[in-house]
């Protein structure tokens, strides 16, 4: 038997926020200030931020935290929808968690867990079909919202509104673009 990388996207994506998390303990400085979205957007050097964020972690728990759940539902949905899909919407969660805490917070962000949040909604929805809404979604959704809503009238450092977001973005691509992999995969047999 050998090992193989079964899950580029994953496992890169979870090498590279290893690295991150190991270059901020030897640097000098604060890395981290790289990647995390600012409470404000004060200029064009934000931009790479509403990207990088997710690459970012507060410390090692914190990264072995989201690793741990990344590294579990990121290759079944990788297989699924394809390793450009699947960047696609680990890109488009970032993006879109970055921008809605800077329009709506006041406090930084930094961590992968709306990607998180997303692959959890989209892997439990990742068998859909049309006209049908899996109780399995359903009860994720109900369990996982109402301990956000929970968490979030405590005081934390942690962004339960990027979780809520991340776990939007999970299930608009689980209802919205499941069909297109599915569609393109199919197109493609036929050719």
């Amino acid at each position: 038997m050998k090992i193989q990388y079964n899950a580029p996207v994953v496992l890169t994506f979870a090498l590279i926020c290893t690295l991150v998390l190991l270059l901020d303990a030897v640097v000098p400085g604060d890395l981290m200030m790289f990647f995390t979205v600012p409470g404000h957007f004060s200029g064009v050097l934000d931009i790479p931020r509403l990207f990088t964020h997710v690459l970012g972690h507060a410390g090692v728990m914190h990264l072995y935290g989201n690793m741990l759940l990344i590294l579990l539902l990121g290759p079944i949905l990788e297989e699924k929808y394809g390793a450009m899909q699947l960047l696609g919407m680990i890109a488009a969660t970032a993006l879109v968690t970055g921008l809605l805490n800077i329009a709506f917070l006041d406090s930084g962000l930094l961590g992968a867990s709306g990607v998180v949040f997303m692959m959890i909604l989209l892997s439990s929805i990742t068998n859909v079909r049309a006209g049908m809404i899996p109780l399995t979604f359903i009860l994720v959704v109900a369990l996982w919202l109402g301990q956000e809503v929970w968490d979030a009238m405590g005081s934390d450092s942690v962004s339960q509104f990027a979780h809520i977001v991340g776990g939007g973005c999970g299930a608009a691509f689980g209802f919205f673009g499941g069909e297109a992999k599915k569609k393109s995969r199919q197109e493609s047999v036929s050719s």
